[in-house]
């Protein structure tokens, strides 16, 4: 499984790794929530009572030849089931993590996808299509991180297997709800929560069994902007 494919003890796929609180992100950020309808049922957090989405199945996607341009600004808008929340995309630190990203987006790999790990106070994890942390898309891009890179809050990044190499990525990527959660630079950049921080605050202490949370919190979609 990753963690961060798993990053968080078992992937965000996780982050595969320890920081100081020995937790790993494996595979295995204007507020912009969007309210619920009146008729629509809530779980008494603001999030829409949803059924947990499908598993797509296994994915054998190639690797993408897309490349983003330096200059312009990518910007991803994640809708979910408790609202939505913006990544601005740091092309110039993570140019192939986040042209895959921007790839898998376009072909709207993310749509219909769980959050499938919350852990509070350290991450919340999604982007695996088969639902529980052990699925990717086929291909890994490896981009190293920047040395100096901190895991703190409102940081996206992406979940590796631990015996993958520093920066390794397939489609799972995490979110950090902790001030500071101590990870080593192993996992590689994709952006920052530019808005809507709030609405991923409400996912990362939701109630959960183990690190799966109780009611599904589904990822409707991802597209992406630039400018």
């Amino acid at each position: 499984m990753r963690f961060l494919r798993w990053l968080l003890p078992p992937l965000i796929v996780v982050l595969a790794g320890c920081g100081s609180s020995d937790k790993k992100v494996e595979k295995t950020a204007t507020p912009a929530s969007a309210a619920p309808s009146a008729t629509a049922k809530t779980t008494g957090t603001g999030c829409r009572k949803v059924s947990a989405p499908k598993s797509k199945g296994k994915q054998s996607l190639s690797k993408p030849t897309l490349q983003l341009t330096a200059s312009k600004r990518y910007t991803a808008l994640v809708k979910t089931s408790c609202g939505e929340f913006e990544i601005a995309l740091d092309v110039k630190r993570a140019p192939k993590t986040s042209a895959s990203f921007v790839s898998l987006a376009r072909k709207k790999f993310f749509d219909g996808t769980p959050f499938h790990r919350i852990i509070a106070g350290f991450v919340i994890q999604g982007g695996d299509p088969l639902g529980d942390g052990t699925g990717g898309p086929g291909y890994t891009v490896v981009e190293a991180p920047p040395k100096s890179l901190q895991y703190t809050r409102g940081v996206v990044a992406m979940a590796k297997a631990g015996d993958e190499p520093v920066g390794a990525s397939g489609s799972q990527f995490y979110v950090v709800t902790g001030e500071n959660v101590g990870l080593p630079p192993q996992y590689a950049l994709l952006g920052q929560v530019s808005q809507g921080q709030d609405v991923v605050d409400v996912i990362g202490t939701l109630p959960t069994s183990g690190e799966k949370p109780v009611d599904p919190v589904v990822i409707e979609s991802v597209t992406v902007s630039e400018e």
